[in-house]
Order: C-alpha cells, then structure tokens, then sequence
C-alpha cells in the first residue's frame, strides 16, 4: 500500500496522469467535433428533404384539401411518411382540426415543421389549414452517439498503452534519482557536517554531464551556503517576528473597521449618506442613488437643502443646528428626485464630532406606505358607505313590510268606501283624498322594496340608448320638464355604443331619478345633459367608487345646478337623506333606488360635484358582445374587409390584443401582436407591416406616440391607426400629425376598426 502510495504521489505518475487527461480531452474534443458535424450533417439533409417536402407535396396536398378529398391527402401523407427520418405527418384545418395523419404520435425528440396549406380562390388568398411534418431526431442521435462512444474508446486504447511505456521510461531515466535528490535533502541538518550529494549514474568518463548532473551539483553548492547564511537569519528572526506580528495586528484592526463600515454603507436598504455641518454630502451608498435618481458623483459634493422638498433654506441650517446640540435627530420630509418627482422619506440622523463635525442620516423611501395609507382609508371610507347602504336597505325593506301590512288595510276600505258612498256625500271628498294619499304611500313602500330587494334579474341584451329614448317619449318625462320650464335638455347618444344585459324597466326608473334630481338642484335657467358613451378602463379608477378596469357602456347626467357639498356627497345616496322639501319634490329614495339598480347590474357610479357650478352622476355599466335581437342595420361587412394585408397590434392588455386579432382576422387581415412599444422596435427592425394598430397608453414602457416615433426612424412611411380607452389628448393629436390615420376609442367594434384600417391604406 505505501508502495502503491508512493507510485501515485510522484512526477512520474502526475506526469502520466496529465498525458492521458489531456490526451483523452484532445480525443474526446475531436470525436466530438466530428460527431457533432454529422449530425448537424444529418440535419441538413433532413433540412433539405423537408424544402423538398414543402416544394414536391404542398400543392398536392393543398389541391385535395380545397376539393375535401380525404383518400388523397391520406395518400400523400403515407408518401411523406416512407421518406428518411419522417416519422409522422397530419394535415390540420384552418380551426386545428386534423384532416388526416399519417405515422406513429411523434416523440418528444422531434423535429417539427409545419407548411401553410394556402389556395387562390377568385384573386383571392384563402388560408385552408397547414400541413404539419415530424422527423424522427432519437434514432440519429443514438447512431451518433454509438460512433462517438466506439471512437472514443479505441483512442484511449492506444494512447494507455503509451503511457505505460512512458511511465517506466522516464522513471528509469529521471524519476528514481530525483528521488535520491529529494532524500538527500530531506536528512540534511544545518548544524551537522553531512557528506556531498552522488547520484548511481553511469561514469562521467563516457557520458558527458546532464540536467540531472547540473541539479546534483548545485544541490551540493547550495547546502555549502546554507551553513554560511543560517548564522545571519537567525540574528534577524526575532526582530522580524516582532514587527510582523505588530504589524499584522494593526492590519486587522483596520481591515474590521473598513469592512464593518463598508458593509453598513452599501449592504443597507435604506439610503445612506455623511454630510459636513455646512450641509454638503461627503460620501453616499447605492440605495441613496437609486431613491433620488442621482448617481454617486452627482450627489457627492452637492448640498442637502438642493434635495429638500422646502422653500425656506435656513430651515435646514436650524435642523443641524439642533442635530448638533441634541446629538441627533428622526423626522419625516419630502426629498426632490432627479427627474422633479417627490418621494416622501423618514430620516434618522446621527452626529459624529470629528473632521470638524459629520452627520451621517438614513433615509428610509416611505412614499409607498403612505400611499396605502391614503388608499387604506379611502377603501375603509368605500366599504363603510357600502356596508351602511346594505344595513339601511335592510331597515327599509322591513319597514316597508310593516308599513304595507297596514296600508293595505286602509287603501281596501278607502276604496269600499269610495264605491258605496254616493257622489252627493258630503264625505266622498275626504275618502278620495285618504285613497289618493294611499297610493301615494304605496309607491313610497314600492320604492322602499325595491331599495331592500335588489337583485335585478338581468336577463336581456338591450342598449342605453334605447333606455333613453323611451324615457324621453314617457310622459313621465312631460311631467318632470314641468318642474322648472326654464331648463333645456341636451341629448348626447354615442351612435355605436355597446349593449349591455339588464332589465330596461329599472334602468328607465334609475334615469327618471337622476334626470328628477338634476331638474330640482337647478333654480331658473340651467341645461340638464344626458350623454352616453363607450368607455375602455385598462387600469382601475378610484374615485367616488372604485371602478375596476374593462369596457363598459357609460351614462352620465349631468346639471348645471346648485352642486353638493363635500359634507353632503358621501351620504347622498341614503334612504331619506334628502335636501328637497319632503312630499313636494321626492320621498329621499331616489338616489337610493339608483345605487341599488346600479349596483344589481354589476355596475359602477361616479360623482363629481362642485358647489355653484353643477353635479354629473356617471354610471358605468358592463358591456357584453351579444347582439339585440332586433338589432339595426350594419355596414356592409364587404366594405371593411381586408385583403391579406399584414397587421402588428400593440396593446399592454393580453384580452384587448386577443380581441382585436380575432377581430381582424375574420376581416382577412394576417394579424401579429406584441404587448409592449420596445416588443413592436424590435418585431419592425426584422419585418414589415401594412398597418399598425397601436394603444396609445401602455404601462410599464414607452407610449404609443413614443412607439411611433421610433418606428417612422425605421420606416418613415408607416401606416398607424391609434386606440385608446381615454379621450382624444394632444399626444394622441400629435402622432397623427406625425402620420398616424384615425382614432378609435376603446372599446371598439369590427365595423369601426374595419372601417378606418381601410380609410388608412385605400388613402381615403
């Protein structure tokens, strides 16, 4: 074993070790290399034989698809199937269904190439479905793999052998008297007398001296000098360790508080930085950096009070003043980043007196914590509203209950006693007045149900707009406008707003009751304005109600009344919460009924009011795509349709990107999508597009006038048409003037986004 050990430990072992190592890494190395080529050898030609595929079968293939010939496509398939390496081939139509196939399922070690099945039918290119082709990849790497391990090994058959021979040649000739060398030194003591260093070689006489001849004797004159310069070391040894031990010493104590300063400074999440008593920054660490937008050598040197959301400078002259004195500080500020924007921060400060005095502050980014906060109560403040509606509506219902179970009563005998009482009676007056207010308090109880009730069956796809024109036809409507004769009415109907689903009745009474409540804030002249449009949200809004993002067909009624106060607008919407005179303009139940209605329809409200100046009540209803059953005539989809024209959608919102291309490709339109501008800058530098689609608000990123900018540097004739869910805003203005066609607000329909793709590339 010590042999064995002592074999495997030495230069002669190393030294064959290393030869096989990197013999067999050359080996290895280049039987990879030639495996590696055949295969990608192989490839190619299953490469080629797949463009011979696509040039000898497709229009075959295709033919048989237009005339739905089965057999024959079957046929071709079997065809494919018997060429190397193809394992499996299927037709599929243009909805993924599969025509035929041919070939065991493929594995997952494949190669897959699919051809497009297209056919020209009157001038026109119809897409058919595509023809999708596997070749077998498993079997050719196993034949490779076997070449590349058969190879390997014979290599390394040879190049053992030689290193065996190697092995024992060179410990004849060099190994066996570096050991005697390497003994020879080992025994050596510097204080005793030790004889010179020879080696069992053959006589100098008929060999000149070697290597090995020049190493033995300089060994012989290096242990003569051992003995001369040993005195010498050791005079200075003990100095030596003196100082070096001294020295190591202060190296540590140095190198601890370096490293704890260094890890304090730069490993914090909080931004870090020292100033002097003048106020300017002496040293800062990343966190500091990335919170204000600066780099390091921007904010080194400059003074704190550039960085302070302040007006008064000496304010900060009095803050270190009193860090000074009171050998620190923790407060909360406003710091300015680099761009102008406003972070909100807590410091905490502490004072070191030395170098003149330095303040070193940490600065914690608390501007997302107060925003919660702020958001934490406005949501506290929506759901409390929310909850005392829903605990008021259920008081209402069972008051109601009560209230009719006695009502009842009285309204069946007013009316027994209308009937039995002659018309001469002196008491037929008072009994009509208790039967008239009966009705009356029954309508209030009707109000009161339904406010209890809820739950709207929705049920029928209907449109705002014919919400709105029956009212105005209603003579409920009459009666309203008698109100206040001096008010004028403005009607605003969007001409291709979307349904919705919901019950027509209700809504008819939610627009009686906003339109009522409009009429009665206005005193003298005003205008009552009732508008309706398509709204696309793609990101919440929270403001009266927090409304989430989506399509929506919106209503708004608007006056030009008196306004509601800030006190007064978060408990409109209560039962009898009402500034009216009470049974002279309403019961109270109005706005009541409104939330409750609203809310059943799974909608949204939103009010903006400003005393003196007016209120607009905003009800956001979700759309769906199905049609009315009596819908009204359309364009005529041939007008709109597309000719192969290619399109890229750019829109951040995965369903609107899914929409629009569903959309235009029923139009004929070859349709790609990209969900960011940078995506679209890099789609455009590798191919070509008719027409783009492009959303002009995408988040995170660059806009789409930005967007677009950038493309016309790449093609300064681009075709663009803009969609947005907001209204028309200058950026929007300024990309057409740059060359953008038509705007389209979200959320859009087939026959309005057809419409203007072909204004913008028929030049109209």
């Amino acid at each position: 074993m010590d042999t064995l050990r002592h074999y495997t430990n030495g230069i002669n072992f190393k030294l064959a070790v290393t030869f096989v190592a990197l013999s067999l890494i050359l080996t290895l190395v280049a039987t990879g290399i030639r495996s590696y080529q055949r295969y990608q050898d192989e490839i190619d030609n299953i490469n080629d034989q797949m463009d011979y595929i696509g040039k000898s079968y497709i229009p075959s293939i295709t033919s048989s698809l237009w005339e739905v010939n089965r057999e024959h496509i079957q046929i071709q398939l079997e065809g494919i199937v018997h060429l190397s390496y193809v394992q499996y081939a299927a037709v599929r139509s243009i909805d993924l269904l599969i025509v035929a196939t041919a070939g065991p399922p493929p594995s997952a070690d494949a190669m897959t190439k699919r051809f497009e099945l297209s056919y020209t039918y009157k001038g026109q290119r119809l897409k058919l479905g595509s023809l999708e082709v596997v070749a077998d990849l498993q079997t050719l790497r196993i034949r490779i793999w076997k070449d590349f391990y058969l190879t390997l090994f014979t290599e390394g058959l040879k190049i053992f052998l030689l290193t065996v021979c190697v092995f024992f040649l060179v410990h004849l000739l060099v190994i066996r008297h570096l050991q005697t060398m390497a003994a020879y030194v080992r025994n050596i003591n510097i204080h005793e007398n030790f004889p010179l260093l020879t080696l069992n070689r053959r006589s100098l006489r008929t060999t000149k001296p070697d290597e090995l001849d020049e190493v033995a004797a300089a060994i012989n004159k290096t242990v003569t000098n051992l003995k001369d310069s040993f005195e010498k070391l050791t005079q200075g040894k003990e100095r030596l360790e003196s100082e070096m031990k001294e020295r190591m010493q202060t190296a540590r104590s140095l190198k601890a508080t370096f490293d704890r300063y260094q890890m304090i400074l730069h490993t914090t999440r909080d931004g870090f930085w020292i100033n002097d008593l003048s106020g300017r920054i002496l040293e800062v660490n990343d966190s500091i950096c990335r919170m204000l937008g600066y780099s390091r050598e921007e904010l080194v040197g400059m003074q704190i009070q550039y960085l302070e959301a302040i007006e008064n400078p000496e304010e900060t002259e009095g803050r270190i003043q009193a860090i000074v004195e009171n050998k620190g500080a923790f407060f909360e500020s406003r710091h300015r980043r680099k761009d102008g924007s406003l972070v909100d921060v807590s410091i905490s400060i502490g004072y070191l007196p030395m170098d003149g005095g330095r303040i070193f502050a940490f600065i914690k980014d608390i501007t997302d914590r107060n925003r919660a906060e702020k958001e934490r109560q406005a949501l506290q403040e929506r759901l409390q509203r929310s909850e005392k509606m829903e605990a008021v509506g259920q008081l209402a219902g069972g008051v109601a209950h009560d209230l009719n179970n006695v009502l009842s009563v009285t309204m069946a005998y007013s009316e027994l006693l209308q009937d039995n009482l002659p018309q001469d009676s002196p008491l037929k007056k008072s009994v009509d007045n208790i039967f008239t207010s009966t009705q009356k308090a029954a309508a209030i109880i009707e109000d009161l149900l339904t406010l209890a009730r809820r739950g709207v069956v929705i049920s029928k796809v209907m449109n705002l707009n014919g919400v709105v024109s029956g009212f105005l036809q209603n003579p409920v409507f009459d009666r309203i406008k008698g109100i206040n004769v001096q008010v004028s009415f403005h009607v605003e109907l969007a001409p291709d707003l979307l349904n919705i689903k919901g019950s027509a009745v209700h809504l008819e009474k939610v627009l009686m009751n906003l339109v009522s409540n409009s009429m009665e804030a206005i005193s003298g002249d005003g205008v009552v304005t009732i508008r309706t449009e398509n709204q696309y949200l793609d990101r919440p809004v929270h403001g009266y109600d927090s409304i989430r993002e989506g399509d929506y067909a919106v209503l708004t009624v608007s006056d030009t009344g008196m306004g509601i106060s800030a006190e007064q607008i978060g408990k409109i919407f209560e039962p009898f919460y009402t500034k009216k005179t009470m049974g002279k303009s309403g019961t109270g139940l109005g706005l009541s009924i409104v939330w409750g209605t609203v809310r059943d329809h799974q909608g949204y409200i939103d009010v903006h009011s400003e005393v003196g100046k007016g209120t607009a009540f905003t009800l956001y209803f979700p759309v769906t795509r199905e049609a009315v059953a009596d819908e009204a005539v359309k364009i005529p989809v041939e007008q709109y349709m597309g000719h192969g024209e290619s399109v890229l959608v750019i829109d951040d919102v995965p369903e609107q990107r899914q929409v629009a291309t569903v959309m235009l490709t029923r139009l004929g339109y070859q349709v790609n999508a990209v969900s960011s501008g940078e995506e679209a800058l890099d789609y455009m530098k590798q191919h070509k597009a008719d027409i783009l689609v492009l959303d002009m608000i995408m988040d995170p990123g660059i806009d789409g006038l930005e967007t677009y900018q950038r493309i016309r540097q790449i093609n300064p004739d681009q075709k663009a048409i803009i969609v947005s869910g907001f209204s028309e805003t200058l950026r929007v203005k300024k990309a057409q003037e740059l060359g953008a066609g038509a705007y389209v607000r979200k959320p859009y329909i087939m026959e309005r986004v057809g419409l203007a793709l072909r204004q913008e590339l028929d030049g109209r």
